[in-house]
């Protein structure tokens, strides 16, 4: 954080926590700060989110680090308050910061300024410069994170685990400790919201703070396509290649995303290929196992299986029972068991959207003064059920589906073959992607093998004409379309 002063000279006295400089002490800085935020707020939202709050880093060399008591409240001043808040540093204190709002436990400052005044003895000191170094540590890992795209919060401590997801977190803890050299590469694959990407940043958070030095490559497939691409029309593919090729370790989220597009999966292939050859770890996400990834080359597919696949599964009602519970402890927030069994009840196929709902009942219990009831929970996450009892069913889910009825292969649904055994299922498919999605006959198609939209009529059409007259046909269709929507 930078503090000009003296026709934009740099007064070398404003270093330091509690240092006294031109601007005054870390104290005296937040005290204009909360001055002008009283000006710019409500009387009730100074009191309720900003009285408790305090200035813990004012060094000039980085961001303000502002202490809060709570997760709640550092979430509402995250989401609703930054840029009062840096407004009131530029008007109040003549400081232009980039503020980091941070939960602190009761220790983290206090010490700090008791060091300053001399007020304690020598080992006590020594602990407090030792708390210093270690926070100092925390700060500058948070800041890597961030720019690496990394939630600090997602750590193997938060990750809350259940029998649907127990095997995972296990493969991931070993590859983090650099024991599961032979899970090489990790692929994890389930649905959105249950927490990929918080196990493979726990997995990367996890190998920086063993080896700080450690070159751990963290992306998204798309942002590696996107790479490459950009690569290929500046011309520099050598520095593109050699800035993945030489990584420690490299994690791709939502792999998924490389499907269709044939240059980036020939490019990540021979990456993916050299990595692999020279024992660095990999660790990949996707949404769904790898051979149901269509448009992807065999090649691909044959190494994603080559090392291990674990799968992400819905949590149970314990587990989503136990995330709520540590989610309510992490904000400092108290809600009646009954609360927390009906969301756990309420919300079901998706840890996301979970959390989500807690925040919600969370915050209007916080800034109402109504009793929680099961009614006003109802009303509070009523388009949240509603979206959670019609989930959105995907082609994937419904090519699966007509799959397992018939005992075909995924492969069959974007074939060329026409065989009656094969084709007509495909036309089921078809239809009911037609009834079941937003999707265009053009995306539909596009989902079957890139067949044109004439032939998704034609195949809505010929099941309908089936489904009239023949009550087999439309007893399976009943029944995939219960199977889809449950």
């Amino acid at each position: 954080m930078k503090n000009e002063q003296d026709g934009g000279q740099k007064n070398d006295n404003s270093k330091g926590k509690g240092s006294e400089g031109a601007a005054g002490s870390a104290s005296e800085i937040w005290g204009k700060v909360k001055e002008k935020l009283s000006e710019y707020l409500s009387a009730d939202a100074f009191s309720r989110w900003f009285k408790t709050a305090e200035l813990v880093e004012d060094d000039e060399r980085g961001p303000a680090v502002i202490g809060v008591k709570s997760d709640m409240q550092q979430i509402w001043i995250e989401t609703n308050y930054l840029d009062e808040v840096r407004a009131a540093f530029a008007e109040g204190a003549g400081i232009h910061a980039q503020p980091i709002i941070k939960v602190l436990g009761e220790e983290s400052v206090q010490p700090v300024k008791q060091v300053a005044r001399g007020s304690v003895n020598e080992s006590d000191q020594v602990r407090v410069i030792k708390q210093g170094e270690n926070a100092a540590k925390t700060v500058s890992l948070e800041r890597k994170l961030k720019r690496m795209g990394i939630n600090p919060e997602f750590d193997f401590a938060s990750f809350v685990v259940g029998d649907n997801s127990q095997f995972a977190h296990a493969a991931c803890s070993a590859v983090a400790s650099r024991e599961g050299r032979s899970f090489n590469p990790l692929f994890i694959h389930g649905r959105a919201g249950l927490g990929k990407t918080h196990l493979m940043s726990a997995i990367a958070q996890q190998l920086l703070i063993s080896d700080p030095k450690a070159k751990v490559v963290f992306l998204t497939a798309e942002q590696f396509a996107n790479e490459f691409i950009e690569a290929v029309r500046k011309g520099n593919l050598d520095v593109f290649r050699k800035s993945y090729r030489t990584a420690d370790i490299m994690l791709i989220d939502d792999i998924q995303f490389l499907a269709g597009k044939e240059r980036t999966q020939d490019e990540f292939f021979h990456t993916f290929s050299g990595l692999l050859n020279t024992q660095t770890q990999l660790v990949l996400t996707c949404d769904r196992p790898a051979p149901e990834i269509q448009q992807l080359e065999p090649r691909l597919v044959s190494r994603f299986e080559s090392g291990l696949t674990v799968e992400l599964q819905p949590p149970g009602f314990e587990t989503r029972v136990a995330i709520l519970k540590r989610k309510m402890e992490q904000w400092n927030v108290d809600l009646k068991d009954e609360v927390i069994f009906h969301i756990a009840n309420l919300i079901q196929s998706n840890v996301r959207r979970l959390e989500g709902a807690l925040t919600r009942v969370a915050s209007f219990s916080f800034l109402s003064s109504e009793t929680m009831t099961i009614p006003k929970v109802d009303d509070l996450l009523r388009d949240l059920v509603r979206d959670e009892n019609s989930r959105q069913i995907t082609v994937d889910a419904i090519q699966k589906a007509v799959c397992d009825q018939y005992d075909l292969s995924l492969a069959d649904m974007s074939s060329r073959r026409r065989p009656a055994s094969i084709a007509f299922p495909r036309q089921i498919a078809m239809a009911l992607s037609r009834q079941l999605t937003s999707l265009s006959l053009v995306e539909i198609g596009e989902a079957f093998g890139r067949r044109d939209h004439g032939t998704v009529i034609h195949a809505c059409k010929r099941v309908e004409q089936e489904i009239e007259v023949n009550t087999e046909v439309k007893a399976v269709v009943e029944k995939l379309i219960a199977v889809l929507q449950r």
